[in-house]
């Protein structure tokens, strides 16, 4: 009886041991422990989630979507909570369009956290979630999408996989687009399933923005540039087309085509937007500003007579006519039709030097137009203090100094315009806004203008280096230009590299379009923009101004 008594007692003493210890390990816990384990518990329990503000929509001027946000998830993992990573990898693969080899090797990671995938579109991550794996996670984000891929890509650029625009108007403009995230707060169980969500504060939208392009005239200049590219085989390409009244760019192409969807699939430098990115010598069609500015200053009339020998000598340099040919006598007009290199030098030496380089500089040369395009280059104008002896022999005829389609754009726009030069730009509405038009400044008279826009519908006429390019109904004017390019090998101008260009306008006495098409190093069946560059133009100008209704003339 003793024993078993004294049994009992040892028993309720170690009950009572034990009672005592777990009140004084509840007492530790919950006066000394405290802060440090409610802490602890929050972390485990309570999280708060950024929810990513959906991108502002772009659209075209009609309204077209060009780049919208979708909701997605990224989906991750936590390796070592996964029971059975094959048969996961198995599960997961087809949904997210990876293999199983790729989806076990991260699985088999040894980290705590890895992405599967990054915004994988909504349909695809539900089905993911769907599957109740323990480990896999989703994250909410949002997918940018391009649906109308290819078109206009270098224009719109692209975002990274954290949502921040890398290049295009998703640069430019990322701060209107990205809109302010949200935030919401999570209590999860002890699995780590939510249990309760609330909404700290909700996610503002982007800014919608409405761009003055039109996707049929974009896609129709597109098309022009792909045939180009496929019969002309050239290092690139670019067309714009534009209102020359507003500046409003109508249409900003380039070649070889980009998948805005898929951009890693692309050669780095295709997703270059050449439009304000190339800085080319522009040859010929330099002249129209060589003479505007003697024609401006009334050194000159159209019906001007020179006589124009096949060769000037210009201090140690001496530069050809394209054509072999006896002393001719042409007028003004006729030069610039005939593009006669001589004549324009003639006409560059009657203004001088510090003349002409005034009028390369007031004409925007040198300076970035400001379109809102990112990646835009200034070109390189010849300050005066740079001039050479030689220099009024090549810089009238268009080379020795770098410009860029935009800026030769803007130059024949203000032509075009009763002389009024304006900025050229793309975004018509913020959020339904209308945005206002850009000012202009007076560079040449009307009548200045009027004479040249007279002069340059030679080039379309019999005689003209563009003379077999005509739309029915439609006076044209335009000029054309073939540009030697520097070898950087030799520092000499290269004997195979040239750049075909063409920019022009109609109807010519009253213009409401204007497109120019640069053609980078054309490698087959020609290399001059008479026969590379002026026939796309006219392909696309025959789409675009019944397309546009407006009227012959």
């Amino acid at each position: 009886m003793a024993t078993v008594q004294h049994r009992i007692g040892v028993i309720f003493g170690l009950f009572f041991l034990l009672l005592v210890v777990a009140a004084a390990r509840t007492l530790y816990l919950g006066t000394v422990r405290a802060g440090t384990l409610r802490k602890a518990a929050q972390t485990q329990q309570l999280s708060n989630e950024t929810l990513p503000a959906q991108r502002g929509t772009i659209t075209d001027r009609s309204g077209v979507d060009l780049a919208v946000s979708e909701p997605a998830q990224d989906i991750s993992a936590t390796p070592y909570l996964l029971k059975d990573p094959l048969k996961a990898s198995q599960e997961l693969a087809p949904l997210l369009g990876l293999t199983q080899a790729q989806v076990l090797g991260r699985l088999s990671e040894r980290t705590g956290f890895v992405y599967l995938a990054r915004a994988l579109p909504a349909r695809q991550a539900r089905k993911v979630m769907a599957l109740g794996l323990e480990g896999i996670a989703g994250t909410p984000t949002m997918r940018r999408v391009y649906p109308r891929g290819t078109l206009a890509a270098q224009v719109l650029g692209f975002v990274g996989t954290e949502g921040k625009g890398l290049s295009g108007l998703e640069y430019s403009e990322g701060a209107l687009l990205k809109g302010v995230a949200g935030e919401r707060r999570v209590v999860s169980d002890a699995l780590g399933q939510p249990i309760s969500i609330t909404n700290v504060h909700a996610e503002r939208a982007g800014a919608t923005l409405t761009l003055t392009l039109d996707a049929n005239i974009q896609q129709r200049t597109e098309d022009v540039l792909g045939a180009v590219g496929r019969v002309f085989s050239p290092k690139d390409a670019t067309a714009i087309v534009i209102d020359p009244r507003t500046g409003a760019l109508l249409a900003v192409a380039n070649w070889p085509q980009v998948n805005a969807n898929d951009p890693a699939a692309s050669l780095p430098s295709a997703l270059e937007d050449r439009a304000v990115g190339f800085a080319y010598e522009p040859g010929s069609t330099f002249k129209a500003v060589t003479v505007s500015g003697a024609l401006q200053e009334g050194l000159i009339t159209p019906s001007t007579p020179f006589n124009v020998p096949n060769q000037i000598q210009v201090a140690d340099r001496t530069i050809h006519d394209d054509t072999e040919h006896a002393d001719e006598t042409l007028t003004t007009a006729q030069i610039l039709a005939q593009s006669s290199n001589v004549g324009a030098i003639q006409i560059g030496k009657l203004e001088g030097a510090e003349q002409f380089n005034g009028w390369v500089h007031r004409f925007g040369f040198g300076e970035p137009t400001g379109v809102e395009l990112s990646g835009e280059e200034q070109g390189v104008a010849l300050p005066l203090s740079k001039y050479s002896g030689s220099s009024m022999g090549n810089l009238p005829i268009g080379q020795g100094e770098l410009v860029t389609p935009m800026q030769m754009v803007s130059a024949y726009s203000a032509i075009a315009n009763g002389g009024v030069l304006r900025r050229p730009h793309i975004i018509g509405a913020i959020d339904g806004r209308p945005q206002p038009e850009p000012a202009g400044r007076r560079v040449i008279s009307q009548t200045t203008a009027a004479e040249l826009r007279t002069m340059l519908e030679g080039v379309l006429a019999p005689g003209g280096t563009a003379s077999e390019v005509s739309i029915p109904g439609y006076q044209l004017a335009g000029k054309t230009g073939t540009a030697s390019k520097v070898d950087p090998a030799t520092g000499e101008y290269s004997k195979s590299a040239y750049v075909a260009s063409f920019l022009g306008f109609a109807p010519a006495t009253d213009p409401k379009l204007l497109c120019a098409v640069i053609v980078d190093e054309p490698q087959a069946g020609s290399i001059f923009g008479g026969t590379v560059a002026a026939p796309a133009f006219g392909q696309i100008m025959s789409f675009a101004l019944p397309y546009l209704r407006i009227p012959p003339g």
